[in-house]
């Protein structure tokens, strides 16, 4: 490690006109006098990753325990991250079923799997089911960084309605809830996102508003490139390709986003587009993964929520050779070939996923990775799609957590554990202790 005389607050930005750019992690930022003792220890971040539509778990579900399991089928993308992997098989999420309330299991699923609460049925304004989890981590951090939490997803989200036997569709589309009756939908344009994080313009302006803006309007970093040129000056050499590095990351996330805007949007006739830009759906959660990672890296914000699809969606995948939509496809009553090919999609999800954790594996912070400094949840609420399951659910964990997970292994719960008692003990390892949340029993041991 190289230390300069200059000591660097943990939040520095680089400012321009309406224009603020965290830094990374730099040796600069650990003071001087304590670089020869021990490091600054570096936050953990959480982020949770949900996908639709349940999972084929006799694909999933390795068939050994302990830290030899087997990871091939729906899992096999993420066989190079085995020892970062953390597997849960036997957790349940009881809200999700009817318990009287008759249909309606996809909004369930997603309204009630992170808040551990059955929602109220309603097509009205009169929601109500609990704060998320994501929600409850995020208000004990929001002194600590620019943003609280960044919910984004890959569908256009309504809350408005009726989307599933009588729920609204405020269940349906949100994951994240504030409180008890404010959901947060997912951001799925990522020049909104790429502008939350970076820039001052206001996402929600119209298209027009927003392509008169950006005639006028420079890049990011070349607005701040007079302050980037002064601080580089001022450090070591390794600091110095950090922020090279890390800038360069921006600047490609932000032409990836310029190129989908101008590009064509050639879309299959009968498939559901993928809403924001750009139109191939695995670009779109590419650039959205990219956001993440650029977010932790920069210390903008620590708690994520990220949507591959809504419950119910019915997307198609013609890229992999599934033209039929997602949601009927996944009633297969156990048809070889409907299996199949949900088999091929959920290991999309996967390759997807994979390319995440991957740029978090690259980018360096201290003496270890952003995966090491994270703590990644990647699951649903429905297990069986055929049968609306909630119950051994599709369930694992990667990143260190700091220190705080242990992970190269799979372990089975006794049978009808909450899910709540997992977030139990994430909300523990993010610094907040609490003894009960939804219909938790008790924390989960996972260290």
């Amino acid at each position: 490690m190289i230390v300069t005389g200059k000591h660097l607050q943990r939040r520095t930005f680089l400012k321009g006109v309406g224009v603020a750019i965290g830094l990374p992690m730099l040796d600069a930022m650990i003071p001087a006098m304590k670089a020869a003792a021990k490091a600054e220890k570096s936050p953990t971040r959480m982020a949770v990753v949900y996908v639709p539509n349940g999972v084929v778990m006799q694909n999933w579900t390795p068939a050994t325990v302990g830290a030899n399991f087997e990871m091939d089928g729906i899992l096999k993308p993420l066989a190079p991250f085995r020892n970062q992997t953390l597997l849960i098989s036997g957790l349940m999420d009881n809200n999700g079923n009817a318990l009287g309330d008759g249909g309606g299991d996809h909004a369930r699923a997603a309204s009630s799997f992170l808040t551990a609460t059955h929602p109220k049925k309603t097509e009205g304004a009169d929601i109500h089911v609990g704060t998320s989890v994501d929600q409850v981590v995020a208000e004990r951090l929001r002194a600590d960084t620019r943003l609280s939490s960044l919910q984004l997803g890959l569908d256009d989200s309504r809350t408005v309605g009726h989307c599933d036997s009588g729920y609204s569709c405020a269940y349906t589309n949100s994951v994240s809830w504030k409180t008890p009756t404010n959901p947060l939908p997912p951001e799925a344009n990522p020049r909104a996102v790429f502008e939350r994080l970076f820039g001052s313009v206001d996402p929600t302006i119209d298209a027009a508003t927003r392509a008169r803006r950006e005639r006028y309007r420079r890049s990011l970093l070349d607005m701040t490139r007079e302050e980037t040129r002064s601080l580089e000056v001022t450090l070591g050499a390794s600091d110095r390709r950090k922020i090279d590095e890390y800038l360069d990351s921006i600047r490609e996330v932000e032409k990836q986003i310029e190129m989908a805007e101008k590009g064509p949007r050639n879309v299959a006739p009968g498939m559901e587009e993928p809403a924001g830009i750009p139109a191939a759906y695995a670009d779109h959660a590419k650039l959205l993964f990219d956001l993440q990672a650029l977010a932790f890296q920069s210390d903008l914000t620590r708690v994520t929520t990220m949507v591959m699809g809504r419950e119910g969606s019915v997307r198609t995948y013609d890229e992999i050779g599934v033209p039929e939509p997602h949601h009927p496809l996944s009633h297969h009553r156990n048809a070889p070939e409907a299996l199949t090919k949900l088999t091929k999609i959920n290991t999309y999800h996967v390759e997807l996923f994979a390319q995440f954790l991957t740029r978090l594996q690259s980018m360096r912070e201290g003496d270890g990775t952003l995966l090491d400094r994270s703590m990644i949840l990647y699951g649903c609420g429905i297990a069986d799609s055929n049968r609306h399951t909630h119950e051994k659910l599709p369930i694992l964990m990667m990143g260190g957590a700091n220190g705080g997970v242990q992970t190269g292994r799979h372990i089975a719960m006794k049978e009808d554990t909450p899910v709540a008692n997992l977030f139990l003990s994430m909300m523990d390892r993010m610094g907040v202790d609490i003894e009960k949340f939804g219909d938790s029993s008790g924390k989960l041991e996972i260290a």
